[in-house]
Order: structure tokens, then C-alpha cells, then sequence
């Protein structure tokens, strides 16, 4: 095992469970994915050593052989990149969670290609909250629209929402952009998406702002693994 990513996931952790007390969120309601896109077997399974089991990948081939190189262990996999088309019969099949979901034909693919013998895919809908061209998601104001297309579909479940803000200065001005987030999915929640309870939001350099806004998941490379090459 490798110490150094085991005294960064403690490090992760302690900060994790003290921004949810300062934010009186509850214990334990913020679930750390380790973001492994890029990063060796080895490192991956430094992580599990301790005890880390769920893990974020941005490119589908490179995760499905990290998926069947690791089966003898336990893992959740999430899939946070961008997703296509000739891809999403690997993501339904192997994947326990896709987060970058921005249009009904890709959901619909996945739905379809969902192995029945698994339990539906979890899914979140990534929202472009700064209007960016550079960065994949659906505008806030398509959002219900797509979350109603995505609702009838058998087996994936909308679990939440995904964002990836404009990088922000200070926890202040990052918590305005995770702000708008929370209050999407509260909407989708008021508005009878009762199983869209999820907000992936928070990386490295802003996930005490995220944790503040509602988070509950962190998306944590860099603090673990160290910077990619």
C-alpha cells in the first residue's frame, strides 16, 4: 500500500466529515468518489487498501479494463466524462453510475442496453451552468425537459444532478454556482422527481463550497492521486 495515497484519503475524509459539521450537514451524507481517469492499477488498488470503493473514469475503454483487471474487488464504477454514442452499450453494461448525461438519446441507448439481469443504472444529468461551448451538459432551462424525457425510461434511474462551474475565487464565490444547482434539483424534487436526490458537484480546489451548497458527492482526484502528468 502505498502511504502517501493512504495519508491523502485520510486527509480527504477528515475534511470531508469537517466541512459537513460546519455546514451542519449530516455525517457521512457526502459520499468521496476518487476520480482514477489516467492513474495505474496500482494506484487504484492503494485506494482500495484503504478502504476506498467507489471510482470515477472519464474514457470508457481505458475503464473497461481497468473494471475487468479489478473484478476480484468490490467496486462501484462511475462514469463522469463526456459519452458517445458507439460507447454506451460499455457504459450500461459495466458501469454502476453514469454522471454526464445531457440529452434523451443518449439515456435512451442506455436504457436499451441495460443488461436485465442488473439493477437499473443510476444516472445523473449534467447541467452547463455558465453556458460554456468548451463543456458538454444541458442549459438549466432545458433541464426539466430532459429530466421528463429521461423519467419514463425502464432501466436507468435519474439519481441526481451533475455540474462543473466556471472555477471560482474563495468558497463565497464558488458556492454561488453550486447554489444554482442545488436549487434545480430542489425544483425537479418538488415537481415529483422524487428519486433525483443526488448532486455530484466538488473537486479538488472547491469541494467545501460544493459540501456547503448540498453536495453529496465529491468528485476528488488530485488530493488523492496527486497531479496527472
Amino acid at each position: 500500500m502505498s502511504a502517501s495515497i493512504l495519508e491523502k484519503i485520510r486527509e480527504v475524509r477528515h475534511q470531508i466529515s469537517l466541512f459537513e459539521k460546519l455546514y451542519t450537514r449530516p455525517a457521512g451524507s457526502v459520499m468521496l468518489l476518487a476520480v482514477s481517469k489516467t492513474r495505474p492499477y496500482k494506484s487504484i488498488i492503494d485506494a482500495v487498501e484503504c478502504g476506498q470503493r467507489a471510482f470515477g473514469e472519464n474514457y470508457a475503454q481505458e475503464a473497461l479494463e481497468k473494471i475487468l483487471a479489478l473484478t476480484d474487488y468490490d467496486l462501484e464504477w462511475h462514469f463522469i466524462g463526456p459519452i458517445q454514442s458507439n460507447k454506451t452499450k460499455t457504459l450500461a453494461e459495466n458501469f454502476d453510475w453514469v454522471h454526464s448525461i445531457d440529452r434523451s438519446k443518449i439515456a435512451r441507448r442506455l436504457s436499451e442496453q441495460r443488461p436485465s439481469h442488473l439493477p437499473p443504472l443510476k444516472i445523473l444529468i449534467q447541467v452547463n451552468l455558465d453556458a460554456e461551448t468548451s463543456k458538454a451538459g444541458v442549459a438549466l432551462s432545458d433541464l426539466e425537459k430532459l429530466a421528463n424525457e429521461v423519467k419514463g425510461l425502464n432501466n436507468i434511474e435519474l439519481a441526481g444532478l451533475m455540474a462543473i462551474p466556471i472555477p471560482g475565487k474563495g468558497v463565497e464565490s464558488q458556492r454561488a454556482s453550486f447554489h444554482l444547482l442545488a436549487q434545480a434539483r430542489d425544483k425537479l424534487l418538488k415537481q415529483g422527481f422524487e428519486s433525483c436526490q443526488h448532486l455530484s458537484m466538488g473537486m479538488s480546489s472547491d469541494y467545501e463550497a460544493a459540501i456547503a451548497e448540498g453536495s453529496t458527492i465529491v468528485r476528488i482526484g488530485t488530493d488523492i492521486f496527486g497531479p496527472r502528468n
